[in-house]
């Protein structure tokens, strides 16, 4: 037994068959759900492993996964894994265009898509020529020629295992946002995903030393945890989220989408007691359903709420406090690069800054030179030993972001940082995002959480717009809370002046319904930077 996902889940599954894994709200609201034990969902993985070996699909090819949440995600990851198909994420906003890039890109064997999807698959197929082989999750759909109905196969394909083999060196690859530029698609080894992003089965403890520890602590302890992954499975985190409860041995719970009076029933029904999400965009909904709607639900057995993404602001963890009192609130530092690379010490906010206690193999180096950057300077966070392989199908990408140093492999991640004497590091922003405004550097996160402490703002994104003067200038995209006084910018500037250097304040305000975020809350700095600068130009 290696290091494998599929290994390691079989191992829990022998030792608590009977215990419930999965529980999926199907619509929220209608009392329409699914319930399955370990031994369940193992049996249903196995099934669609065996349909897709069956149907010619080899192993290390790659199968995309075109869905909203549901058991059918988790079962056809598990099912690839089983049968060493590496499974990839689709985002399932993406137009036809788009598709036809990621299908190509990621050199897509075959795709499981949900049935409203249809339109747009049937659309990139044609320029698809290698994915050969098509899931159909719902209804009958037309347009889709040869696409097999996954209850049908599901049906068809045998439910025990009698599969090949395995091994820590089969890949699982996630493809990032493409929040600033078009998404890549990351290359795990399995072993290294599994140390890195989930923790080596103990994230907040020691990780096992060999593969069938894990079993046997799940043997050991007991049930009670009830993990919830509120954001879309597609983008990485949720899935990890996923699997690291499946490492406990413990129950995960997820709707088909985000719908905050919903998650709160949940909460209540099924006694939470560790919840996932994005940032403010996922966590201030939640407050509003508290505060009015949903006022009294009870949320006594939630422990954790983590954010992974986007910062949950200090101003919208007070709030939530207030309301949820028995509840931690973590702001987890990662990437689809790095996989977890520290949490958020309780003094990060505007005055301090997005500050992270780091695990022993994150430090921050000088770009150019990789080597660590003294207290108090300023490099790129970097992560080494357990790391990906590299980008899918971009080799000079892969040459920008990974390197070997001393023996052992390092990423490079987009992120700006400091670190302090203790170690302690100090989140900048995405050097991408970065606005040169008069020579001066200023990370549009740290001014976000400066405006999201003004009363009348709701959500907000910062962005650079070209200046004659300037080169840059601040310009801020504010989401009004309902029935809030319009501010004018120098009631903005006034705020930010207690808060932020001069420099550092929006010199232009604009006023937007709503904040354009992806479905799971992560920013959308390209819209941003649209709207103000087509404000800027009126």
């Amino acid at each position: 037994m290696e290091y494998n996902l599929a290994d390691l889940f079989e191992s829990v599954v022998d030792v608590v068959p009977d215990r419930e894994a999965l529980v999926y709200v199907d619509h929220p609201g209608t009392g329409a759900e699914r319930r399955l034990s370990y031994a369940e969902l193992d049996a249903a993985a196995n099934r669609i492993a065996h349909h897709l070996a069956d149907s010619g699909i080899h192993p290390g090819e790659h199968l995309g996964l075109h869905l909203y949440n549901g058991v059918e995600y988790l079962q056809t990851v598990l099912a690839c894994l089983k049968a060493r198909i590496v499974p990839v994420n689709v985002n399932y906003r993406y137009v036809e265009e788009e598709l036809v890039y990621l299908y190509r890109d990621a050199d897509l064997a075959a795709l499981v898509f949900d049935a409203e999807f249809s339109d747009r698959v049937a659309g990139a197929l044609p320029r698809a020529p290698k994915l050969r082989h098509l899931l159909r999750v719902g209804p009958e759909a037309t347009g889709v020629p040869g696409a097999v109905a996954f209850a049908d196969a599901e049906a068809a394909g045998s439910a025990g295992r009698g599969f090949p083999a395995r091994s820590g060196d089969d890949q699982f690859v996630i493809y990032t946002g493409g929040t600033t530029g078009m998404p890549k698609g990351v290359m795990w080894r399995q072993e290294d995903l599994f140390f890195a992003g989930l923790g080596g089965g103990a994230p907040t403890g020691e990780p096992v030393k060999t593969p069938q520890e894990l079993a046997e602590r799940v043997a050991a302890g007991g049930s009670g945890i009830t993990f919830f992954p509120t954001p879309p499975l597609m983008h990485g985190t949720s899935t990890l989220t996923a699997f690291i409860g499946f490492n406990f041995g413990q129950r995960i719970v997820l709707h088909r989408k985000f719908v905050p009076e919903e998650v709160l029933r949940t909460v209540e029904r099924e006694k939470v007691t560790s919840m996932s999400l994005v940032g403010d965009a996922m966590l201030r909904p939640l407050i509003d359903a508290l505060s009015g709607p949903m006022k009294g639900t009870d949320c006594s057995a939630l422990f954790s709420v983590s954010s992974s993404g986007a910062i949950m602001s200090e101003t919208v963890r007070r709030q939530f406090r207030e309301l949820v009192p028995n509840a931690m609130l973590l702001n987890n530092f990662g990437s689809s690069e790095s996989g977890f690379n520290g949490t958020a010490t309780e003094d990060s906010g505007p005055e301090r800054g997005f500050r992270i206690r780091v695990n022993s193999r994150t430090r921050v180096v000088d770009p150019a030179t990789r080597e660590p950057v003294a207290a108090g300077g300023i490099g790129r966070v970097a992560q080494c030993g357990h790391v990906p392989l590299g980008y899918y199908n971009d080799p000079h990408k892969t040459a920008e972001t990974f390197f070997e140093k001393d023996g052992r492999r390092w990423v490079l991640l987009g992120d700006m940082a400091t670190v302090d004497e203790e170690g302690v590091v100090t989140v900048l922003g995405r050097g991408s995002q970065c606005i040169n405004t008069g020579g001066e550097k200023v990370y549009p996160e740290e001014v976000e959480q400066a405006l999201k402490a003004h009363p009348d703002v709701y959500d907000v994104l910062v962005a650079g717009v070209p200046d004659a003067t300037w080169g840059s200038h601040v310009a801020a995209v504010v989401q009004l809370r309902a029935g809030a006084a319009h501010p004018s910018l120098a009631d903005i500037q006034s705020h930010c002046r207690t808060r932020l250097a001069g420099y550092k304040i929006p010199r232009q305000l604009v006023i937007t319904e709503s904040v354009q975020r992806s479905p799971s809350g992560k920013a959308d700095y390209r819209w941003a930077r649209e709207v103000a600068v087509a404000a800027d130009r009126r």
